[in-house]
């Protein structure tokens, strides 16, 4: 009787097994799709801008129009099983997911202006309403929907104007381009078919951006890292932020002091010498270039550029 029931067990147990097996290899089963998915990142200061969207072709359709009936309401008329013959794939007047499947999503990692208006750092599905001489640019705080099928207009943390420019060549599939404007500022560009719609993104103040980012990360900087409060100090150095300088050029010098008392070499001699000319301490920085030197020329390292830099220093042209 034990032995039937151990006999009867293993089977099951193996069955279970192919099941789980299976259920795991069809979630991670992936198919192509009509309306392939793509993405464009484009960095402005130290801001990342993230656009995702899935990519229709024109494929001979008619893409931009007016519906043949009219429909009140700015409500979505993008659904192609349910569209009248003739009817074009972006009607005029009607929000639109901007592409295929899921909505376009829009990305900033930091807070921006879209065409001057202020957007918050976040994720937002992009909308657009079309129309034949301005377009509506939505962005909606609900990030992940399928189309705008369930698009809330209560939810839109910004609108903005955009002049849509018609063009000779021909764009297949829908595509979006994010290209460099000036040194805080990008061009978003949404293409498809012969329409080309642009709008900026842009970031206030890089600066400011860069050294608020720059204080999280030297204070969360662990004790024997010296390159992240340097840099940052050379960073704050070179855009006016001399208070902030001061105290991260002390924070690495602090770090690369640890490291002269296990063993005081070439290396990190000069690296002290370097900070502390930086930080604008010269007559310090002097002496630790010279006993870097020093130390260098005994474990014959490279001292040329260092020595340069201490006469550069006494000569006046530092």
């Amino acid at each position: 009787m034990l032995r039937l029931q151990r006999i009867s067990f293993i089977p099951i147990a193996l069955l279970i097994t192919v099941l789980v097996s299976v259920q795991a290899v069809s979630a991670q089963l992936r198919l192509p799709r009509p309306s392939p998915k793509a993405s464009v990142m484009q960095t402005v200061g130290v801001t990342d801008v993230t656009i995702s969207f899935f990519r229709p072709g024109v494929k001979g359709r008619k893409i931009y129009g007016d519906w043949p009936v009219e429909v009140k309401g700015e409500g979505t008329l993008d659904n192609q099983n349910q569209s009248p013959a003739g009817a074009p794939i972006v009607p005029y007047g009607h929000i639109w997911r901007t592409g295929a499947n899921d909505a376009t999503t829009f990305s900033v990692t930091d807070d921006v202006l879209i065409n001057g208006s202020p957007l918050a750092s976040g994720t937002y599905s992009l909308h657009t309403i079309p129309g034949k001489d301005e377009w509506t640019i939505v962005f909606n705080g609900t990030a992940n929907q399928w189309g705008s099928f369930s698009y809330d207009p209560a939810k839109d943390l910004l609108r903005v104007k955009a002049k849509p420019q018609v063009v000779a060549d021909n764009q297949e599939w829908l595509d979006f381009g994010l290209d460099p404007d000036k040194d805080n500022t990008l061009v978003a560009t949404i293409k498809w078919e012969k329409v080309r719609v642009p709008f900026t993104v842009e970031v206030k103040d890089v600066a400011a951006t860069t050294l608020a980012k720059a204080r999280t990360a030297v204070s969360s900087a662990k004790a024997d890292d010296w390159q992240t409060p340097f840099q940052a100090a050379n960073y704050a150095k070179a855009n006016k932020a001399p208070e902030d300088a001061a105290k991260w050029y002390d924070q690495a010098l602090k770090a690369i002091d640890e490291q002269i008392k296990t063993k005081a070499n070439f290396q990190n001699l000069s690296r002290k010498a370097t900070t502390l000319f930086n930080a604008g301490k010269n007559e310090e920085a002097l002496a630790t270039a010279e006993k870097a030197v020093e130390v260098g020329k005994a474990e014959k390292a490279d001292t040329a550029a260092l020595e340069k830099r201490i006469a550069d220093v006494k000569a006046g042209k530092q």
